[in-house]
């Protein structure tokens, strides 16, 4: 369901999975990057992937001419740690586009080696890339599988542990901060910018919501990040802080939503945490503690809570799992997509059009075949046509079918290919509905491409879900 003002384009939209009243939400508890902080992702996945190369190479792993191609990967793939593979699957976790390292497997090769196959996230063989985060340490993974494959890594190194390498790097460089310090140093190149994210926020202190953000990141890097984004939008005598009643940093999500940990409080113009026995406090600055603490805090629980997030696993699947409290997720890649598939509109018909022909055609070329094989067994039939009149009529349906597939050929591609020319679309697989579409379906209450959209919507809005569609509905 679009809820997109009248005046704003499609890719600024809300879309509902699950009726939300937001008058009954109380508080809103926000993530910070890629939520209320939008990366430039090439610029920042880039960053990620050079770290990973240069930790690489430093173990002498021949990775000197790689090159990030942020195309190469996209939200909602699956990783086969078994198989050196790259998934998208459909909704019933069948595959149905596939690359072994980052060569595309053609529709034959993925179908022989999963025809027996249902991805189940469980399993620890298969590695879901839940954010945008996951996009550079899945690019270098693609390409250090070629690398294995050719025999140039060390000898004894299998598809999973090579991935497990990968993310160790990932994880040294932001532990060393090495990256981050990067970002903070020149947030120019990798923020972008979004005016309207303030007074978005700002509505809903006015509408009585309580505001709480809740990232992993430490306060060396929220600090400076939050205030470029936000300060400069915010009415004069205002930083970001006068947005939000409470501040937990360095919160460990998903272990945030599950688990009892200690609570710290930030020492007022220090870097020290001393903890804190009270709990929450208004205004205050936070490290680690859990959920419980917000709840007891607030008065509140479950379906008067609202989390907005962006990692499908840690933000949404776990506080709706765990905690029942209300979810948005953020794709901010859908806004590209959505301004893609608008201006495809026309083809898109036309496309419809165009099977809907083909179809048309089947069903009498079945019925053809049909008769015919009556025909030829003796079997009585409803039709007094002679064999060769329906054979000439079948030959000509097969023609004009041949030749309408000339038209649906390219039209099908081009509709394939939307939003990204290897993978597709984001929500899509094929026909059906693609792996992610099914995850934030079932966890995701509402998603968005950005926080700001709530300003068309409005703290009082009461959000309705479409009516689920059926096969049998049309």
């Amino acid at each position: 369901m679009d809820l997109h003002s009248e005046h704003r384009s499609p890719e600024r939209g809300i879309f509902c999975n699950r009726t939300l009243n937001l008058m009954a939400i109380k508080a809103i508890g926000f993530d910070m990057d890629y939520t209320l902080i939008h990366y430039r992702t090439d610029e920042w996945e880039r960053r990620a992937y050079e770290h990973i190369q240069k930790k690489l190479l430093a173990d002498g792993w021949p990775v000197a001419n790689l090159i990030f191609d942020p195309k190469a990967m996209v939200r909602g793939l699956i990783l086969d740690l078994e198989r050196g593979n790259i998934l998208k699957c459909n909704r019933f976790g069948y595959a149905k586009r596939a690359a072994h390292g980052t060569r595309m497997l053609g529709y034959e090769e993925t179908r022989l080696t999963y025809s027996r196959t249902v991805v189940d996230l469980a399993e620890p063989r298969f590695e879901f890339l839940n954010t945008l985060f996951s996009i550079s340490e899945a690019a270098i993974y693609a390409q250090l599988v070629d690398l294995l494959d050719s025999g140039q890594l060390p000898t004894g190194l299998g598809y999973a542990a090579l991935y497990q390498k990968v993310r160790r790097c990932l994880d040294e460089a932001h532990m060393e901060g090495e990256l981050k310090a990067e970002i903070v140093g020149n947030p120019e190149k990798y923020v972008e910018l979004d005016p309207d994210l303030p007074t978005a926020l700002l509505d809903m202190v006015d509408a009585g919501k309580r505001l709480l953000l809740i990232t992993n990141s430490e306060w060396e890097y929220t600090q400076p990040m939050m205030a470029y984004a936000f300060d400069r939008f915010l009415p004069p005598g205002l930083t970001w802080r006068d947005l939000f009643e409470v501040t937990i940093l360095s919160a460990r999500k998903p272990a945030f939503f599950s688990s009892r940990m200690p609570l710290f409080e930030l020492v007022e113009d220090s870097a020290l945490y001393r903890p804190t026995v009270s709990g929450l406090k208004p205004k205050g600055i936070f490290l680690g503690g859990d959920a419980s603490h917000v709840e007891r805090y607030l008065k509140l629980s479950g379906e008067e809570i609202l989390y907005v997030g962006d990692h499908v696993f840690v933000d949404v699947h776990m506080s709706k799992n765990v905690l029942r409290w209300r979810t948005a997720l953020v794709l901010h890649e859908l806004e590209a997509e959505l301004v893609a598939i608008d201006a495809f509109s026309h083809q898109r018909r036309q496309l419809e059009s165009l099977m809907g022909r083909k179809e048309d055609m089947e069903v009498v070329l079945n019925r053809t075949k049909v008769m015919i094989s009556r025909l030829q067994h003796g079997r009585p039939q409803v039709s007094n046509e002679p064999i060769e009149v329906l054979q000439t009529r079948a030959s000509e349906l097969k023609s004009k079918i041949r030749l309408l597939d000339t038209e649906i050929g390219p039209l099908a591609k081009a509709n394939d290919e939307l939003g990204n020319e290897r993978w597709g679309p984001l929500m899509r697989a094929g026909n059906d509905k693609s792996h992610l579409a099914r995850q934030v379906e079932r966890y995701a209450d509402i998603y968005m491409g950005r926080v700001s959209n709530f300003m068309a919507l409005t703290p009082y809005a009461y959000v309705r879900s479409p009516r689920g569609s059926l096969p049998h509905d049309s």
